[in-house]
């Protein structure tokens, strides 16, 4: 096992992976920037390692400083969370030339898997449904022009590399493909370094649906069921759940199996989270994988017991997975709600700001995965999540009880946050009832 890791994050997730190190004995090391300089996890770090000024391009984004700090510190292994640079393969290599773990899958498999054309050919060879489209990256209008006629309009452009809705590109006529191809390819470029796009068919009421697996250095993989993240805004996560309500059980199976094949296939190792949209029917197409931990993680902890960063921690270590599938059960109902320093009422603007009065909710079945505190000042450098409120009941009525419950306790004072509509939703007719679209919440906003 590692004796020291170093923390290239910061936030919440900074404050999960230490209290994770030191559950398994491990000295938690932690690299901050001059915005964060004051946040409170950093007391419960080893060592704290300013690494650069609040503009990420300077501190969390800045290989050579991270490892820099990490050579100073003496680390066995470097956790990157999630966001920053937890999905470049360059900074995996470059962790492995350094003779650093990186926790987290190969550089091989990453590049396979996180870059979006190299992974439906992936998917494709290991027999996963995937989306008809192009085969690969597209520059030529007239060419995208003949594969969206193939497969039908609505088509969307995607990026290669990346997400969270940048480089994407809804078309339902040729007029809107060719105007929206080259925009698409430029904001690629400038949002992740690389303008490769790709089309693909576009479902008009899709569900999204993830499943969590997880792999080892041994051939291992495995799935530990799904979570139903659809109730987003401009591909943004609100809430996330487990398990997806109204699956159909059969469904449910295939598509878990389908993931943990995909993870298999490709010899990864570490967290990763298979994305899928799901039609009316509920016939599942693979969207991309993330190969790092998600945000909404302890959704499934929490329904399945497994901690998913130790599980990170040790197979990255050369461990097997402490679990066989057949091990894994689905145990009663999680709900997560991001909370956001954002103003729902004026457009979801950014409020950051000093928090002056904090009063997290707490109880039966309550967790919260947040580094705020009273006088804690949300900087404007990152991320809005201030945090991460949970729930788990044995069924799905008693988790949304018990959510509004815990979102009417929780206090963040003076700044603006998402509490008050994530309270709208938890009475909601559409969500109540289960198995919304993905733009459900868009059009909800809309009145």
């Amino acid at each position: 096992m590692f004796k020291r890791i170093l923390i290239a994050n910061r936030g919440e997730i900074a404050l999960r992976v230490i209290r994770a190190c030191r559950e398994l004995g491990i000295a938690p090391v932690c690299v901050y920037s001059t915005a964060d300089k004051d946040a409170p996890y950093l007391r419960l770090a080893d060592e704290a390692i300013c690494i650069g000024p609040g503009p990420a391009k300077e501190s969390y984004l800045n290989i050579a400083r991270i490892i820099a700090a990490a050579e100073v510190a003496g680390v066995d292994a470097i956790h990157p969370g999630y966001g920053f640079l937890s999905e470049r393969s360059e900074f995996a290599q470059v962790c492995k030339d350094c003779k650093i773990e990186f926790i987290g899958p190969s550089p091989e498999a990453m590049a396979k898997l996180g870059d979006k054309v190299a992974c439906k050919n992936a998917a494709k060879e290991a027999g996963v449904p995937i989306f008809p489209g192009s085969p690969g990256a597209i520059e030529d209008p007239d060419e995208a022009a003949k594969i969206a006629a193939k497969v039908g309009y609505p088509v969307i452009i995607k990026a290669s590399a990346g997400g969270g809705g940048r480089g994407m590109r809804i078309c339902r006529d040729e007029a809107q493909l060719r105007a929206n191809l080259k925009a698409a390819s430029t904001e690629a470029q400038a949002a992740f370094g690389n303008g490769a796009v790709f089309i693909e068919k576009f479902l008009e009421h899709a569900r999204h649906v993830e499943v969590q697996c997880m792999g080892d250095k041994h051939g291992g993989g495995i799935h530990l069921f799904e979570r139903d993240c659809s109730m987003q805004r401009r591909h943004q996560k609100v809430i996330e759940e487990s398990p997806g309500p109204g699956i159909d059980p059969k469904k449910k199976e295939a598509v878990c199996e389908a993931a943990a094949r995909l993870i298999r296939s490709a010899g990864y190792s570490g967290a990763a989270t298979v994305e899928f949209l799901m039609d009316k029917d509920q016939n599942f197409y693979m969207l991309e994988v993330n190969t790092r931990i998600q945000v909404e993680h302890p959704v499934t902890e929490l329904v399945t017991g497994v901690d998913l960063v130790q599980e990170m921690i040790r197979v990255s270590a050369g461990a097997k997975l402490s679990v066989k599938q057949e091990q894994i059960k689905q145990t009663g109902h999680a709900i997560e709600c991001r909370i956001n320093a954002e103003d729902p009422d004026k457009n979801f603007m950014p409020s950051p700001g000093q928090i002056k009065r904090y009063e997290p909710p707490g109880g039966p079945g309550v967790r919260l995965d947040s580094h705020a505190v009273t006088n804690y000042t949300v900087p404007t450098n990152y991320d809005s999540m201030i945090g991460k409120l949970l729930v788990h009941a044995p069924t799905r009525q008693e988790a949304l009880t018990r959510m509004e419950r815990a979102l009417r306790e929780y206090i963040i004072e003076p700044i603006k946050t998402t509490i008050p509509l994530q309270l709208r939703l938890m009475s909601d007719p559409g969500f109540v009832k289960g198995g919304v679209d993905i733009h459900y919440l868009e059009r909800l906003l809309k009145g």
